[in-house]
Order: C-alpha cells, then structure tokens, then sequence
C-alpha cells in the first residue's frame, strides 16, 4: 500500500511531537524545545531534544533523530504504516491511498487492521479475567509466592491464571461462538467435526505477551505441578508471531537505557525472577530459536546484548543459533556476549545462592561473540593438522562474511588467519574471489597499490615543502580539474592527471576524513553554519565521539555569540576536552597554523573557494550517508512494506546530491 506523500507531509505538520514523544519520554522544557533522557541508547544527563518548532526530535549523544512518524517506528516498534495509522487516529484523520492500490487491496488491509484491532480487545479483555482469577486462586498465589515474586511484580507484568475447566472465558465473553476467540488463540474448536469448543489454557498461571506498544498480543501458560507440556504459548496469529516478539521487551525498556544492556534468557519466569531480583533489563524469547528480528528489534533499544544459556549441550545449540542471529548485527558500535550458567542453575537458582553482585559479575565476564564465534568454529578440529585448519577455514567462513564491515571483522581476519597459518590476504582470497587485486599488490612488494589499481582515498605526496594533497575528488568542478586550494594552505590535484607515484620521503600521513575537514572549514569561519540545512546540521551535531562533542559546540557557539573568527573560538576552547582535537585540525600538514580567511572572515562570510569546498564536503558525507541507509532498506525488503519505497526515495535524493557534485 502507498500513502500520498502530500498526507504524509499534512500529518506531520498537524502532529504534535512533543505529546507524542512524551508519552514514552519524560520531557521538561529547556528554551525553545524539551528535553529528556534518549529512549534509545542509555545514558544519565538528558541529550535527547525535542523541537516543538520543527516537529523533530535529536539525540546529541547518538544522533538518532526523526519527526513523529519516525519516533513511533523506532521506539514503538511499529512499520511505517502502522505508525501513520496510528497518528493519523490519534488526529482524526483518513489514510488515503493512491491509485497504484486497488480497491480490493484497501479494502483487504482496512479489514485486516480492524481484526488486528479485534484481536488485541479480545486478548486484553481475557488479561483482565486471568488477573482476577488470581487473586481468587490461593493455590495460583501460593505458586508465585513460592517462587518468591511479589504482588507488585505480578502486578507490573500482568500476571494470571486460567481456572480449572473447559469453558471459563464463557463466562467472559458472553458470545462464547465468537470466532475471534479462536483467531486469537484462546479458544479450540474440536478436531471431531462436533464443532465443540474448549479454552486453550486451563489451571496454568498465565504471562501475557505483550508487543512494545503495551498491547496484549499473546499469553504463555505455566501448569503449577510437572504435568506436560510444562508451557503452553499462544499460537501464530495475525497479532502475534514467535519469531520477531520478545517476552518482557515492553516491561524493560527503561530499564535496558538504566542497565545499559538487554539480557535475553529462556523463559518467562526468567524474565519476571530476574526483575525481582534486580535485573529488570531480562527478555526472553518465546520457545523459539533466536532470530534475526529479535536482535534487531533489541538494538533498538541498546547497544550491548547479553544472551544467557544453560551450559548444557541443548544451552550451546541454543547460543549458536543466537550467534548466527546476532552475527549481522555485530557492528563496531555494538557489544553481543554469551553466558553460560552452570548446568544446576538457572539465572533465579544462581542469584538466590550467590547473590545478585555475583551475577552482575558473572554477566560483565560473559564470553564476547568474537571468543564464541572461534570456539564454535574450532569446535572438533585439530588444530595440528592442516586437514584440521582447513576444517576451522570452512566452519568460520560464512560466520566471518556474516559481520558488517569494520574493524571488529578486520581483526578476527587476522586472528582466524594466524590459527590456520595463512597470511591474512590470503585467507581473505580463498573466502572472497574479488580480493584478487589486493593479493597483487601483496605480492608486489609495494606498500600500496600499482597505479592502475591505486587507492580512491585522499593521500598526502611527498614531504616537506613540497607536500601536495592527491584526490580523486579534487579540482574544480567549472574548470574540469586541474588545482585548487586544500586545507592545510596546498593544493588540490587530480590523481587522475597524472600517474600515480609511489611516496619516496616523509611518512605517510593518514588523511583527513570530510568530517575533519568540514569541522576545519567551520572553525576556519563559522559564517556558513547559519545556512546548513536541517538535515546537514542533524548530520554534523549527530556524529559519535569527539568529533560530534565539537560541531555541537560550534552548534552552541554560533546560537550564544553569532559568527566568531578563530582566535575567539580558540580562546573558547581552553581547557575543554575537545581542545586537543580543534588544534590538530586547525594546523596543517605543514605544521603552521590556519589561520581566518581574509578579508572575507573579517566580515562574516565564507570565502568563495572555501563555502564551495565545504559544500563539497557536506555533499559527499550525505551521500555516505544515504549509502548506509540504502543498505539499510534493502535488508528490510523482506520484513518492511514499507521499505521498497523508502529505498526509492533515499535513491532519488542520493541521485540528486551526486548530480550537483
């Protein structure tokens, strides 16, 4: 189905962001906007603003950033339909549809999110009749107090019991023939032909299942003695699927921001023990292998993922399924480990006996993905053999193409490469075909490429005096090439003019990237940042690390004083932690300072040459950036309706930006 954008652009100018984010976010007014604490990394002084102005919301610390829609897809969990479904409720507004959908097809949807609808009323109302049971269930109440819960606990994860009896939500539900008991999972219909009818969870305490809007999807039911199976869950239904739902993910996200991490177990009553005693960030999965949808939709809360296993056989083959799950995901920004208890305990056993700062412990020394991964792949090889390397060589193979790119991959590269006793160039020959050019290189002797096949990245050429900067995105774009000014004060040439010439002096100096080099112009004059575009200043205010602390900085500096030269930001500066990084930028490759543009900065303009530069610069980061997110789309093709148009749309901006280089 596809929205017409010109609703899309009606919504979002209607909604209000600051009650929207509100609801999930305490916000408290700081000047112009709200600020909070960010719902999606963790983190203790608020960085997380909301703009009532623009109808945008950014984390300074994370640069997650987004308008309403946004926000109720990443912290709700919601697609994007769904999210301008729901805001479009919320405002008393009709979805349109555009005629690219038939009328069979709007029709098909508009009844299948009112079963949906339906189905959560129907599942929310047997919640509330399961809690009341309980309360009147001594024996259910004695099961929970014997497994030391509280009644604050139960109260806070929605606990109940299914009375003993074939037909107690008759008494629920006035219309016990509903056939929506039966699409909700609720009720059976007997496989005889008699058409008789029986509750699905009787005499079981019961743990509803909620998605990350609160809502009741599902229940999970626990008989009280050892009868069989000791756990029933709710079956596949249009509101509820096992492999992309987690078990206390909505009870948790607070605490996953405090705790910093999510750790997933095994069961429900994991999940509720471990909240009472202390670790409220506990998820599980619901009697299903760990998929890809759950990690992600973990990482969509934090950054640090814990999987916690019994240390038995069927423990290890539950954690290799998560690793191969979480191997994606296992960015350089991110930390996924694995904890094995011991065979006796499970996560409520061992904290009762050794106390919960044990646990904590035990948790902080869990094995890294990195250990896991060779462990798992090693696992019956003998290493003393070359049979046995080549063995690990095959097992680890698709695990290492599974990692994103980066230098977590990069260093077990290396590490895989010394136990097979390979070079690392070589073993990345045999695992990728297109590695052949790097292998040449290898081979040659030279610590960089030959000329045709020479790097496409920035380089410094020679030493001293006559150091020149080569790049391939170099000279100007009116005269088609040639030199223009760089950044340290040289100039700019065009390897494509002239052979590439291996360096014969001076070491080699790591290039500046185009985020150093716009922080250099910025700080060079500040005159252009009043002309950034949201979505440049979203970008530069929303990078990870120092260099992010420092456009914030400019950011709070241009909002207090206006356009300042370089000697007052550099007296700003002083003593502050990202003084070190605005020097070095700020000094060339020559060792001299850079100094103001003249005359230009004198009287707050950019000059020429440097806003086309910075302009240039900019340009190129947003397309890295919409490259990233590109990438982004296409993995969700399969999960996301939504995401084939979203990836039209990044193309077409992309297209855009490249076309003005």
């Amino acid at each position: 189905m596809t929205i017409p954008a010109s609703f899309i652009q009606e919504l979002i100018a209607r909604a209000d962001i600051v009650e929207i984010v509100g609801r999930y976010v305490p916000l408290k007014k700081g000047g112009a906007n709200f600020m909070g604490l960010c719902p999606f990394h963790g983190e203790k002084s608020p960085s997380f603003s909301v703009s009532p102005t623009k109808q945008f919301y950014h984390c300074f610390g994370c640069g997650a950033h987004g308008n309403a829609i946004g926000f109720l897809m990443e912290h709700a969990g919601m697609g994007f339909v769904e999210a301008v479904h729901d805001l479009a409720g919320q405002y008393g507004l009709q979805v349109p549809e555009d005629d690219r959908s038939s009328p069979q097809d709007r029709a098909a949807a508009a009844v299948q999110r009112q079963k949906q609808a339906s189905l959560s009323d129907v599942l929310e109302k047997a919640g509330e009749a399961y809690k009341a049971h309980l309360k009147r269930s001594e024996r259910a109440v004695n099961y929970f107090k014997g497994r030391g819960l509280s009644g604050e606990i139960a109260k806070r994860f929605g606990l109940g019991y299914a009375p003993e009896g074939w037909r107690s939500l008759a008494s629920v539900f006035p219309d016990y023939d509903e056939p929506l008991l039966v699409e909700s999972g609720l009720v059976i219909t007997s496989e005889d032909g008699d058409g008789k009818r029986y509750d699905r969870f009787r005499d079981r305490v019961m743990f509803p299942i909620r998605n990350v809007k609160g809502e009741c999807i599902g229940f999970g039911g626990r008989v009280l003695g050892d009868e069989k199976p000791k756990y029933l869950n709710s079956p596949e239904t249009p509101v509820f699927s096992k492999g992309r739902e987690l078990y206390g993910l909505f009870e948790a996200r607070t605490a996953l921001r405090e705790k910093g991490y999510a750790l997933v177990t095994e069961g429900y009553m994991d999940v509720v023990a471990l909240a009472q005693l202390g670790f409220p960030n506990a998820v599980a999965t619901l009697g299903t292998a760990c998929t890809n949808e759950h990690v992600q939709k973990l990482f969509r809360f934090t950054d640090s993922v814990v999987f916690s296993f019994d240390g038995d056989a069927a423990g290890r083959r539950a954690a290799r399924k998560a690793l191969d799950a979480a191997l994606p995901f296992a960015s350089d920004v991110r930390t996924i480990k694995f904890l094995f208890l011991p065979s006796e305990h499970d996560p409520d056993s061992f904290i009762r006996e050794f106390g919960a700062d044990a646990f904590a412990r035990f948790v902080g020394e869990a094995t890294p993905l990195s250990r896991f991964m060779l462990e798992a792949a090693r696992e019956g090889c003998d290493l003393g053999s070359a049979e046995g390397r080549a063995h690990l060589s095959s097992n680890i193979a698709p695990m290492w193409s599974a990692l994103p790119e980066g230098a977590l991959k990069r260093q077990l590269l290396g590490e895989i490469a010394a136990l097979v006793q390979l070079g690392a160039q070589e073993l990345a020959g045999l695992w990728t075909p297109a590695a052949a050019p790097a292998r040449r290189a290898a081979a040659s002797g030279h610590d960089t490429p030959p000329p045709w096949e020479a790097p496409s990245e920035p380089h410094w050429e020679g030493g001293g005096e006559g150091e020149q900067w080569h790049s391939d995105f170099g000279g100007n774009s009116s005269s088609g090439g040639g030199e223009r000014r760089g950044w340290g004060g040289g100039k700019f040439k065009n390897r494509r003019q002239q052979p590439y010439r291996p360096r014969s002096q001076g070491p080699r100096v790591q290039p500046p990237s185009r985020q150093e080099v716009a922080a250099r112009l910025l700080l060079s004059n500040m005159a252009p940042w009043e002309g950034l575009s949201h979505e440049l200043h979203t970008v530069l205010c929303g990078l990870p690390g120092e260099l992010g602390e420092l456009f914030r900085w400019i950011d709070a500096q241009h909002h207090e004083h206006g356009t300042l030269p370089w000697a007052a930001l550099r007296e700003g500066l002083r003593g502050l932690p990202i003084e070190a990084l605005a020097l070095r930028l700020m000094t060339g490759p020559d060792g001299a300072p850079v100094g103001d543009p003249e005359p230009e900065a004198q009287a707050g303009q950019a000059p020429p040459d440097t806003a086309a530069e910075l302009k240039d610069v900019l340009a190129r980061m947003l397309i890295d950036r919409l490259g990233a997110q590109l990438d982004e789309a296409i993995s969700a093709f399969g999960t996301d309706p939504a995401a084939p148009e979203r990836y039209r749309a990044l193309e077409a901006r992309r297209r855009e930006l490249q076309a003005g280089l």
